[in-house]
């Protein structure tokens, strides 16, 4: 459940680099690369394999799921869409060496913590009951458990 739409917060940075142009240092323009590739591919295969999918419904609060999503990547971490989203941005504030997007990245996600702790948390724990209340104490919520 992603009150935030963690999607739309990964296109801002775009808008934030100025006139910052990609990196001439080859470790650094690579780094921001590959950070936004698996930070695509978490968010992707968690609004589809998992909210989709297995969820059988969205991110959005508009259309939740009727499921409570606790496998795939969910079996590690809590918001593993979040965390993508976090190292799309990651990636293009490396990519373009811009401040404003770390800045940027600083104040996502404290934004998202929040909305993770007075919103989403209590909403899962109302619709899922007893069964989220065992997730949460089995799966962390930031870093990934393995």
């Amino acid at each position: 459940m992603c009150a935030l739409s963690a999607g739309n917060w990964g296109w801002i940075p775009l808008w934030l680099r100025e006139n910052s142009s990609v990196t001439d240092i080859p470790p650094l323009y690579w780094l921001g690369i590959l950070l936004i590739a698996v930070g695509v591919v978490i968010y992707l295969h968690t609004a589809f394999w998992g909210f989709a999918l297995r969820g059988r419904g969205t991110p959005a609060p508009i259309a939740p799921t009727k499921k409570l999503v606790i496998d795939g990547l969910h079996r590690y971490v809590r918001n593993p869409m979040y965390i993508g989203a976090a190292l799309i941005v990651l990636g293009q504030s490396i990519l373009f060496c811009c401040w404003h997007i770390a800045e940027y990245l600083v104040f996502f996600a404290v934004v998202v913590h929040l909305s993770v702790l007075f919103y989403e948390e209590p909403t899962l724990q109302k619709r899922f009951g007893d069964e989220y209340d065992q997730y949460r104490r089995r799966v962390p919520r930031w870093i990934p458990h393995f």
